[in-house]
């Protein structure tokens, strides 16, 4: 059975999970994926911590500077543009439907996606590095465009890393490190994807190189209940009782709307 007709005949909560390949034709480069640009090809999981913050916290801010003024100009792709209308559709059917993304480039935001979670955080807020201020964990956060980053930029070092206006402590990412845990931060709604995970009627992954921990759950829990999974990927990679889509997402998705309207 396609993915059109498991979707149509398939009642109960339809649970969407993206990776960065959904945002590659948005012009931002994936993790592990093959493009030229890949992140991963640079070798920065030591980058991506905490300790690294804490250690070097004027290169943590530079380097996540020269990502995110690429990701903060992105615009949403047809895929993204299609996720929405496959949501609209879903609820028009009286149906549960949840899109749980790893992005942090808020494209799926910007598209119109409702029924959200962005489980690895936001390229588009900051946050307070001291738990327990009202800008830091566990609830709180900082529009990223508050925050005067001209000293910072004018002169990277560790003096001009950007403070929080309430106690003065540093601001890090709004960010899910490698070194962190999914139940740090109350916007990352990990008991929402916890739920979704074991209701869930259908399950159909995205631009994701199924590496991380919220895929490996919700891959597990959908095997252990015999739902059916579905993989979008144009780079082939095969997974355990997963039926493979290999065109590219912005292609796929919309087809498949159209499908489904038809």
């Amino acid at each position: 059975m396609n993915l059109a007709e498991s979707i149509r005949s398939t009642d109960g909560l339809l649970l969407v999970v993206t990776g960065a390949g959904i945002s590659l034709a948005s012009g931002i480069p994936t993790f592990r994926g093959t493009d030229k640009d890949a992140v991963w090809k640079r070798d920065v999981t030591e980058l991506g911590t905490c300790r690294y913050f804490e250690e070097e916290p004027a290169g943590s801010w530079s380097w996540y500077l020269s990502r995110f003024d690429k990701v903060l100009g992105a615009k949403p792709n047809p895929g993204h543009t299609a996720l929405v209308e496959l949501e609209q559709w879903v609820k028009g059917q009286g149906r549960e439907f949840l899109l749980v993304t790893q992005n942090i480039d808020g494209l799926h935001r910007d598209a119109g996606s409702q029924e959200l979670v962005e489980v690895h955080g936001s390229a588009q807020r900051v946050r307070c590095s001291a738990r327990g201020c009202v800008n830091g964990a566990p609830k709180g956060s900082l529009p990223r465009s508050s925050v005067d980053l001209s000293a910072f930029r004018a002169k990277p070092i560790d003096d001009n890393v950007p403070k929080c206006p309430v106690c003065g402590e540093l601001l890090r990412q709004h960010v899910l490190w490698f070194d962190e845990f999914y139940n740090e931060h109350a916007d990352y709604q990990w008991e929402r994807v916890l739920s979704a995970s074991s209701r869930s009627k259908l399950v159909l992954f995205v631009g994701t190189s199924f590496a991380v921990g919220v895929t490996e759950l919700v891959t597990s829990a959908a095997r252990q209940r015999h739902v059916p999974i579905f993989s979008i990927d144009p780079a082939g990679r095969p997974a355990p009782g997963v039926t493979l889509i290999t065109e590219p997402s912005e292609v796929a998705l919309p087809a498949l709307v159209a499908v489904l309207r038809g």
